[in-house]
């Protein structure tokens, strides 16, 4: 592993206690990240779903209350990433919270330290918008994420015929997401990167990623707060949506 350090410094109009909360516990990450487990306590486990049943799991390396925590991976995993969150209270209020993520790879480390550089972004994006605007409120999340050939720049134009746009939108921008199986989406453009589109409607964040450039990560994230919809069924749904549009390669048969 490289000591190579990917950090974030990230300023938050939040309470210290509202960042704890969301960022050391299970319903508060999963308020903006993906659908975590936390036992709270040092040593205790870690949870991760990230979508198309790829989970992992870790343990809280440090459990500080209001103030450090921490995981890394289990014991075994090859990963060995680690996470640290501080929290520090911002004179005249707010919150200032410093992330660190160590364990990357020796080979190749510089584009693993890009797409997690480039993740990070996203999701910090979505904790600030998650404290602004629906803060404390219960999360459901959908999430589906696929694969397919080719770069970012080739599959973007199928995305946004496919969610009938006629192109990337600005930020800012008032659209409509009307893919062929899931409900449409209404709301406001506020993230509009060459990664991800995403969408703040009254309920909840939307964002639809497309990554790499020898070969496509593709994803659909979904953040629905304080209403009860049906997670299983949405995720069913928005997977399904992904899978047609780029579908799994056979298995070569020898």
């Amino acid at each position: 592993m490289t000591d190579r350090r990917l950090e974030k410094t990230v300023e938050l109009d939040a309470s210290p206690e509202q960042v704890w909360d969301a960022i050391a516990t299970g319903p508060g990450i999963s308020a903006w990240f993906v659908p975590h487990e936390v036992e709270p306590r040092e040593g205790g486990a870690v949870g991760q779903r990230f979508g198309s049943g790829f989970d992992t799991t870790g343990r809280v390396t440090a459990w500080e209350p209001g103030r450090r925590f921490a995981y890394g991976a289990a014991e075994g995993d090859p990963s060995a990433h680690a996470y640290e969150f501080l929290i520090e209270g911002r004179d005249g209020g707010g919150t200032v919270l410093r992330f660190v993520q160590t364990g990357f790879s020796d080979e190749g480390w510089e584009e693993e330290y890009n797409s997690f550089d480039t993740g990070w972004n996203l999701f910090f994006g979505n904790l600030r918008s998650y404290l602004e605007h629906f803060a404390g409120q219960p999360v459901r999340n959908a999430l589906a994420m696929g694969y397919t050939a080719g770069s970012a720049s080739d599959i973007w134009p199928v995305l946004h015929s496919a969610l009938g746009l006629p192109g990337h939108p600005a930020l800012g921008d008032e659209i409509t997401l009307r893919p062929d199986g899931p409900e449409p989406v209404t709301g406001t453009v506020d993230v509009a990167s060459p990664e991800f589109l995403g969408v703040r409607s009254a309920h909840g964040l939307h964002r639809i990623g497309a990554e790499g450039e020898a070969g496509c990560g593709v994803s659909a994230y979904h953040y629905f707060y304080g209403v009860p919809v049906d997670e299983e069924a949405l995720t069913a749904a928005w997977q399904d949506w992904l899978t047609r549009l780029f579908p799994t390669p056979a298995a070569v048969t020898p």
